[in-house]
């Protein structure tokens, strides 16, 4: 087994891992390698799980604060101006454009 020398270590850190390796009948270096080993393993199954979508972020959002059904509303109403037909396409001028982007008139 190898040793392993962290700088900086807060003191109260220490002192609270000491603590928690005291009542479970531990070292303090026991405790301290159980406790980097739950972290690594806590990270490790965080990284794997899926992590939700905007969409699904919005909508519990909105349904802990009550107003999930205002949600729906709220989507709909985004989708129907995104399917809005807003007038005749830009024109962003192109190669054949005389102007060069300057209106005449």
């Amino acid at each position: 087994m190898s040793d392993l020398l962290v700088k900086d270590f807060p003191e109260v850190l220490k002192q609270e891992i000491a603590h928690a390796a005291k009542s479970g009948g531990q070292s303090l270096s026991a405790k301290a390698v159980d406790l980097l080993r739950k972290g690594l393993q806590l990270e490790q199954e965080a990284s794997a799980r899926p992590r939700p979508s905007a969409w699904e972020g919005l909508r519990s959002a909105f349904a802990e604060a009550g107003f999930e059904g205002k949600f729906a509303c709220e989507l709909e109403e985004i989708e129907a101006q995104s399917k809005r037909d807003f007038g005749r396409p830009v024109d962003f001028g192109g190669p054949d454009d005389e102007t060069d982007g300057v209106a005449n008139g």
